[in-house]
């Protein structure tokens, strides 16, 4: 015979319950979105992959042309970028979701601190999206159409097209969060401005190891992210100075005090 709960255990359940009603729902909530804006995009997908692919057919010799190796790759990759387009465009509501289910157990400071954290890596990311398309696609395509050997056409599938300007969106998206991780850590205590001043020189090496592990094989895509991750954590050690005097005053007037 099954021991029935007492209420102690039951009082225990039901903020688990709770918390993980609310994450589906919110779940649910971001799944509508996104297929939303994935209706929304598809009729005009073959147009957005015209676009995405701009700087690599500008760049294309005399002659030069994309190719579809698979037998469905002109059905399924308009299909796949017109999803990850749409994943890309509702970002901001995603994280809104995430902020709204995280923001009870925050206290007072931490929330106020969360906004600008929240928009300004949403814009930092979509910056270095545009990066990437704007600046670094034009010199790394010029460059591989340059270096390409004599007798050899340069002829690219669409398929494998998309899953690399998909990882460099990735890279220059994730690598234009340096000065909101800096932020972040300075803020947290886990370091101080000083002592990141002092590891300056690491962080300048390890900026150019990331661009050589987080870009195709060409010294100019591994300067052009390697740089702007050296000059954004200059940034995030300026700023931190102000995110620290505020989060200190708001210390000192409500140390311990929740919504």
């Amino acid at each position: 015979m099954s021991k029935k709960p007492n209420r102690y255990e039951i009082d225990e359940e039901r903020p688990i319950v709770s918390h993980l009603l609310e994450l589906r729902s919110r779940l649910l909530r971001v799944v509508i979105v996104v297929v939303v804006a994935f209706l929304a995009i598809y009729p005009f997908a073959d147009h957005l992959y015209t676009w995405l692919s701009g700087p690599l057919r500008a760049a294309l010799p005399e002659g030069g042309q994309m190719i579809a190796i698979q037998v469905a790759s002109p059905f399924l990759i308009p299909m796949k970028l017109a999803l990850m387009a749409a994943v890309f465009i509702t970002i901001p509501y995603i994280l809104y979701q995430v902020w709204g289910f995280v923001a009870p157990g925050l206290y007072r400071h931490e929330r106020r601190l969360i906004w600008p954290l929240l928009f300004s890596s949403t814009l930092l990311f979509y910056l270095g999206v545009a990066f990437a398309y704007f600046v670094v696609f034009p010199l790394v395509f010029t460059f591989f159409a340059a270096v390409t050997p004599s007798g050899v056409s340069m002829m690219t599938d669409i398929g494998e097209y998309l899953s690399f300007v998909i990882k460099l969106f990735f890279a220059f998206g994730a690598a234009f969060e340096v000065p909101v991780a800096t932020i972040l850590l300075i803020r947290s205590g886990v370091t101080t401005r000083e002592a990141l001043s002092k590891k300056r020189p690491y962080v300048i090496v390890v900026a150019f190891i990331v661009g050589m592990l987080l870009t195709p094989p060409d010294m100019v895509s591994q300067i052009l992210l390697a740089l702007p991750v050296w000059l954004l954590f200059e940034i995030g050690l300026l700023l931190s100075g102000w995110f620290v005097k505020q989060g200190e005053d708001e210390d000192t007037a409500a140390p311990a005090e929740k919504y």
